[in-house]
């Protein structure tokens, strides 16, 4: 093999070990949230908060988790609903530490889901004892 071809061929396969690394990557849509009662329907007063991510791939898939402070969270999930509404769960979240509840593996968006996530029409909220319907709550925003 000539050093012209071998400088092809490692180019080529560079050239595919990039596009294979870059295709195994999910675009996805979403970003950090700040939880807070006052975003809940209607308000809470509380001093509990929370932050995290919640990311949407273009194919519906979920991913992320969320962490609160100040409280005890019994559950928490992904609603569907406008902001200033309260909606159906559609994503149960689990608690994987405390303090920390995650998506489940495989959870994904139905097509109709998918559409009001992109219309800015699907929530996240964290339930106690104290506040059943929910205590901290932030929207998703694509």
């Amino acid at each position: 093999m000539t050093a012209r071809l071998r400088v092809q061929s490692l180019l080529a396969t560079s050239v595919l070990l990039v596009f294979a690394a870059c295709s195994g990557m999910t675009a996805g849509m979403g970003g950090e949230l700040k939880l807070s009662g006052d975003q809940e329907v209607p308000p809470v007063s509380t001093s509990a908060s929370g932050t995290g991510t919640i990311k949407v791939a273009e194919d519906g898939s979920v991913s992320g988790s969320v962490t609160t402070k100040g409280m005890d969270g019994t559950m928490a999930h992904i609603h569907i609903a406008a902001a200033g509404k309260n909606g159906p769960v559609i994503v149960p979240l689990v608690k994987t530490a405390d303090g920390v509840w995650s998506v489940p593996p495989g959870a994904k968006l139905t097509a109709d889901q998918l559409k009001a996530y992109q219309a800015g029409e699907l929530y996240v909220n964290v339930h106690t004892a104290a506040n059943k319907g929910g205590e901290v709550r932030a929207q998703l925003k694509p």
